[in-house]
């Protein structure tokens, strides 16, 4: 028989925020995952960068709001970080996957072996978060 603990309470609005590019390219979907992994760890709570771009009110003033920012693109295009800078707003951290060598295949699903291994990566970046 097992036990099964009650989920612990999160305060989420207390977490860095994390926003990520989610193109259709392989290392774009692969951002996605490793930010969706972080929100559902709480490690992070994930907001919409489309609508920081598309300077959606609500959206932008969450990414003005002065959490620190996870941010995640897939390839050197950097639409996130330029998404964000659109609103003067820099990231606390910034990854930008091809740096661990990550390929941009059309039409193809991210290595999940390699999802893993960049979301470790990205987690212990964000060990300096927690600690201020």
């Amino acid at each position: 028989m097992s036990v099964q603990s009650e989920p612990v309470a999160v305060d989420r609005s207390k977490l860095p925020l994390v926003y990520s590019c989610s193109g259709g390219a392989s290392a774009a979907q692969m951002a996605n995952r490793i930010a969706i992994a972080l929100d559902r760890r709480n490690l992070a709570e994930m907001s919409c960068i489309a609508g920081v771009g598309g300077d959606v009110r609500n959206l932008v003033k969450v990414a003005k709001s002065g959490r620190p920012i996870v941010a995640i693109d897939g390839c050197v295009l950097a639409c996130v970080k330029n998404s964000l800078a659109r609103h003067d707003v820099q990231p606390a951290i910034w990854h930008e996957l091809s740096q661990y060598e990550v390929k941009k295949v059309y039409q193809a699903d991210p290595d999940q072996a390699q999802v893993e291994e960049v979301l470790h990566i990205v987690t212990d970046s964000m060990a300096s978060l927690q600690a201020s």
